[in-house]
C-alpha cells in the first residue's frame, strides 16, 4: 500500500453517509416531519414535540503488530466491502468501554487475545446504515493465540508493512498510519 492512501480520513458531510430514512418516532411510534430546531434541520415528533437526535455509532478496532512488525487483518464477509481487507473490529455494545469494544471484536473477529497499549486516534467513517459511525482506533503488541477467521471474516491472517492489501475504510488506514508513525 503507497504511504499516501493511508493519510486520508473520511468527512463527515462525505455523500455516502447517507443513512436508511428513518419515519417513526422511536419512542411513540408516530410520523416524523422535519422541523428547524436548534439552529438546523432535524426530524422531529409532532406527537412527542420532541425533536430526534442523531449521532454517530460508536466503534472500535485494533491494529495488532507481531514481534516481525507484521498487521493483523481481516477479510470481511460482511457487507459494506465484502472480501476487502480491514482491521478487527466493530460496533460498542450498550454498558461496554470502547476499549472493551475493541478487545472483544479482536477475539471474535480473529479467535486471539489482546491487551491494548494505546490510542491510536479517533475519526469518523461513512456508513450506509448509521450516517456516520465514530471510531476509536487501539494498539495491541501483547496478545494470545492463533489468528482464526471468526465473526464477520474469512480469513484473519499477518502482512508485512511492505504488503499490505488494499484497506477497506479510510478510518482504518488512518490508524494504520498512525502506527506507523508512532513507531518511527
Amino acid at each position: 500500500m503507497a504511504p499516501d492512501t493511508l493519510t486520508t480520513c473520511s468527512s463527515p458531510k462525505d455523500p455516502l453517509a447517507t443513512p436508511r430514512k428513518k419515519t417513526y418516532c422511536p419512542f411513540c411510534g408516530g410520523p416524523l416531519s422535519r422541523r428547524f430546531v436548534e439552529g438546523r434541520d432535524r426530524l422531529y415528533c409532532e406527537a412527542c414535540t420532541t425533536p430526534l437526535y442523531e449521532n454517530p455509532v460508536p466503534a472500535s478496532c485494533v491494529v495488532v503488530a507481531d514481534d516481525e512488525e507484521r498487521l493483523l487483518l481481516i477479510k470481511r464477509n460482511v457487507p459494506p466491502k465484502v472480501g476487502m481487507w480491514c482491521l478487527p473490529g466493530g460496533f460498542m455494545e450498550l454498558s461496554e468501554s470502547p476499549e472493551e469494544a475493541a478487545v472483544r471484536e479482536l477475539r471474535e473477529e480473529a479467535g486471539i487475545s489482546g491487551r491494548i497499549e494505546t490510542l491510536l486516534g479517533v475519526t469518523t467513517n461513512p456508513n450506509p446504515d448509521y450516517g456516520t459511525v465514530l471510531l476509536m482506533g487501539y494498539l495491541v503488541r501483547s496478545w494470545t493465540g492463533s489468528p482464526v477467521a471468526g465473526d464477520d471474516a474469512d480469513d484473519a491472517r499477518f502482512f508485512p508493512l511492505d504488503a499490505l492489501p488494499e484497506i477497506a475504510f479510510r478510518s482504518h488506514r488512518h490508524f494504520i498510519r498512525n502506527y506507523l508513525l508512532l513507531r518511527s
